[in-house]
Order: structure tokens, then sequence, then C-alpha cells
């Protein structure tokens, strides 16, 4: 079954990151294959509920961008350089194919064997030379061994095409012969005495018992096919080792975990119609023709607490969203399918993924219990946001009852956890719960941090402000502030990019200075994001 992964927004919060894990978990009692993931590293506060409830830390995700891994390329088509040229022949008829990745005995790519090198065969002059083996001229003549003494055979094609008599008079056999007879006794007799390397016995030619005895004797080997000479001479040349007909060294090739954008980026230069896959050890993986880029399986995923764009993981457009499940107003993302979509007016998305096991009836576990409640307790401020609902009390008070924990208790532990400014930088503090945000193509990105005592903020305001200035130009946003959330004062001080001062004073009507506090501005939902967005809109 494919696997789905599960996530939250960029520079996820705790109520992210618990959701995530708490829905895998039910989606996986349910008989699915799923993941949680973060699409970064942890802050403090939600590092505190994962080790205080024993949860392991959710995998990084990097993207969900569309890689080769993700197309159904031909998986395992490659051939060994010491196949036959035949082989490669048919091979790339039977799989339908214009090129085939070669290799060596350590899969590693050599060369890409094409029709245009097969081609070149055919009308290649040089065609008394052979370098192959024994066996591979048993496969291409479907032969028989009578005697064989070497693995490698090299030497130069002769066809027994002459009278025995001029044969013998003008034609100077030796080691490096390789003879192509039917039933003349004579020539093979001489070619024998001659000791050279290789007899190829047409037309399932008898060969005399005093002939074989003698080509032992000289270390003969020998061959016997039901092929006429004329069949023989034709195919001969195709048992030689594909690795002296490659013309195509060093071939371009991809790892599976390439980017199919990248790699569409380098095909519109190269303008090549088939390239070896290898793996992270260069061991091949097997070939991708580009029509096979329109038979893709983008990765499944299901976002939770965010549907904005721009929070959510980079190459979504290219992934397969199953569903959403968030408590934010509706933002940018858009499938080209119907969805399971459940958006609710709670104070968390925990409390969503909650209601679900009730639904279900799904016994919830102590560990996913203590993700849920942590969820909760953030995302409300221990239930004391404007945001928080009677169905958030209602699961606090039922999972601490799980817990067997005083969820108030418990919840001044961990905001006070995340409020710690130790070995934090400015960008620490800004990133700590950072989201961004577009209306009519104007981006602007609102971050949010708790804490006691604003007054470790406001001695480095001049390095905060200067730091917000610098996120804002490098990133081209309109608007950069930082929210510090005084939980106990039920207020927000703020601080913001210089250049968006405009902006501030018109969403507040008046003039606000830098590090200003706010009152009963607690909640980014309810009291900072409509305002902003207003100003946009």
């Amino acid at each position: 079954m494919k696997k789905t992964y599960i996530f939250g927004h960029k520079k996820p919060d705790t109520d992210a990151v618990m959701s995530a894990i708490a829905l895998s978990y039910l989606k996986n009692v349910q008989g699915e294959n799923t993941e949680p993931r973060i699409l970064s590293d942890t802050n403090k506060e939600t590092k505190f509920a994962l080790e205080y409830f024993n949860i392991k830390t959710p995998l990084y995700l990097n993207d969900v961008k569309l890689q080769i891994k993700d197309v159904n390329y031909h998986k395992d088509v490659m051939i060994n350089e010491n196949d036959s040229i035949y082989s490669g022949y048919e091979y790339m008829a039977k799989q339908e194919l214009t090129g085939l990745p070669v290799i060596n005995n350590d899969k590693q790519v050599t060369g890409l064997l094409t029709v245009k090198d097969l081609a070149y065969n055919i009308i290649n002059d040089d065609i008394e030379k052979l370098n192959t083996s024994y066996k591979n001229i048993l496969y291409v003549l479907k032969a028989e061994e009578l005697l064989k003494y070497d693995e490698e055979i090299t030497g130069n094609i002769i066809v027994a095409s002459y009278r025995s008599t001029t044969f013998m008079s003008y034609i100077k056999l030796d080691e490096t012969s390789i003879l192509i007879v039917g039933d003349r006794h004579s020539i093979i007799e001489y070619a024998i005495q001659s000791k050279i390397k290789l007899i190829i016995l047409t037309g399932n030619a008898f060969i005399k018992d005093e002939h074989i005895k003698l080509a032992k004797d000289n270390k003969v080997n020998i061959i016997r096919t039901p092929y006429s000479s004329y069949h023989v001479a034709k195919l001969i040349n195709t048992t030689n080792y594909i690795k002296d007909l490659v013309g195509c060294e060093n071939p371009t090739c991809f790892v599976n975990t390439d980017y199919v954008d990248d790699f569409i980026d380098i095909n519109n230069r190269l303008k090549h119609t088939n390239y070896p896959i290898v793996n992270k050890d260069n061991k091949c993986l097997g070939m991708l023709k580009i029509t096979d880029l329109s038979d893709k399986n983008p990765k499944n995923v299901i976002l939770v607490d965010h549907n904005e764009l721009l929070q959510s993981a980079d190459g979504l457009q290219e992934a397969n969203i199953l569903e959403i499940i968030d408590h934010h107003n509706v933002g940018s993302i858009t499938t080209n399918t119907p969805i399971n979509f459940r958006n609710m007016s709670v104070g968390s998305t925990s409390t969503i993924i909650y209601l679900l096991y009730k639904e279900q009836k799904i016994e919830i576990p102590k560990q996913i219990a203590g993700a849920l409640i942590s969820g909760i307790l953030s995302d409300t401020l221990i239930l004391n946001s404007p945001t928080t609902t009677k169905i958030d009390i209602e699961a606090t008070k039922n999972l601490s009852k799980i817990l067997e924990i005083d969820y108030n208790k418990y919840g001044m532990e961990l905001l006070k956890a995340g409020t710690s400014l130790d070995n934090m930088d400015y960008t620490d503090v800004l990133y700590n719960d950072f989201k961004i945000y577009n209306i009519n193509n104007k981006t602007f990105a609102l971050s949010q941090f708790l804490t006691l005592n604003f007054n470790d903020i406001k001695k480095d305001i001049s390095e905060y402000i200067e730091t917000l200035n610098e996120i804002a130009q490098a990133n081209h946003y309109e608007l950069v502030a930082l929210y510090v959330t005084d939980i106990i004062k039920k207020g927000s001080y703020i601080i913001y990019n210089e250049k968006a001062k405009n902006y501030i004073d018109i969403a507040y009507q008046r003039e606000i200075k830098q590090g200003e506090f706010i009152e009963n501005c607690i909640s980014r939902k309810k009291h900072i994001v409509p305002l902003i967005m207003d100003i946009f809109e």
C-alpha cells in the first residue's frame, strides 16, 4: 500500500506537529499506511511535549516534489556489457525500446546501447573480428557444445567457402582463426592441425571421432549449430560483446531521487530519448524514456493545521492531496479532484482530531492523548484564548482524565518551556511560529512568540527590527511582524519591519510604535490575521 505523508505547516507549532502524529496513528489503526512528518525543526515547546509524553519526533520532510522514483520508468531494464550484441537487440525489441543501459558486473552504468549502435554493427566494414565468449556464441547460434577449452573467444572469422584443395593451399590458419565450416572433413582436419581457436560446424554437420580426438589433443574449441553457413556468417558478429559496440560511453544518468523538473530542464538541453536511472550508490535501476513522464505516481499527502500554499511543503502542486483538516480561514490551496476537507471553528486542529477518534469509536492511547492535549493547550493558551470553544474545553477535560494529569499545571509547564530564550538568537525567535500569507499578489508574514517577560526581547529590539528588515527585503514581503504575546497580561507587543509602518498604522487606525503593547491581542487567528488581511484586500 502506498504511503501517505501527514504534515502541518512550515515552522510547525505544537498543534501542527501533534495533529499530524495523532491523525497518522488513527489512519493506521484504520488500515491505512501513513507517516507523520515535519517540514522544519520543532520549537522548544513542542520538544518539551514530545519528551514529556515519550513521543518520537516525526522525521523531516524536505518537500513533496515529483521525483524520478515517482515515475513509472522502465525498472530493472539493463544489460551486462559482456552479453552479446544479439542479446541486446533481442531485449530492446522485446521491451520496445530504442536504448538500453549497459552495466558492468557491479551494476554500474558503463554505456548506453542504442538502435544507432545496432545499425552500425550491421554495416560495419570490420566484420572479420570476433571478441566474445564461448557462451555468447552458443546462445546466438542456438548451438551445442562439443569441445570447450576457452571462456573467451577472440580471433579472425573465416568461412570455408572455397574447394578444399584451394582452401588448404591458400588460406593460412593459426591459433587466432575462427572457422565456419560444414561437413568438409579435410578442411576440419587441417583446421584442427593448425590449432585454431574455434570451429563452428554448420547445418548440424557430422564430425569424425578421429577429428574429435585430434581436437582434444590440440585443445581446439568446437561447437555445432543447426544454422547454415550463410546464416552463421550473418549472425556471427552479433555474438560480440556489447561493450565493444557501445557508442555512448559515460551517458548522462539520473539518480532516482532527482526531481522531475530538474530532469526536464537538463533534457531540454540534451534532447536525448533514453536516460539510465541509478540509485545513490550509482547502481543501475533501469531506464527512463521521455514518454515515461506521462505515467507518474505523485506523493499522497494529508495536510493538518493549514491550507495556505505558502505555508505548506515545497512542491505541493505536484502532490496528490487526499485530505485537509484545519481550523483556520480557508486559504489558497486548490485540488484537481474533490477531497475530504474538514474545517471547524475551534481552538486547535488537535481538537478536530480528538473528535475523529470519538466519531470512529477508536480508543485514544495515552501517548496520543498527550499529543492532543498538548496541541489544544498550546493553541488555546491553556483555554484562555478567545478562539477557545466548548468543544476544546470538553476535549481537554476528557484527555486529562485519560492522562490523569492537571491540565492547568501541565499547560503552564508547556508554555513556560516555549517562552525560554535560552540559546535562541533573533532569527530563532522570529521563526519559532512563523506563517506566510498572500492576498492579491502581496505577501506578508506574521510571527508569534509567547513570553512571560517582554523585557528579555525589548532590550534587543533594535536587532529584532533589523532582522525583520532583512527578512522582508530578502523575501520581498510587504510586511513582517513579530507579535510577542504575554498570556498573563492578555496582550501582545508588536515589532515590525520599518517599511511596513504605514500598513501597521492603517491596521490599528493609529500610530503604532515599535514594541508597543496591544491589549486583548492574543490570538493570531482572530486578533491579528484578519486585521492585517483587511489592509491588502
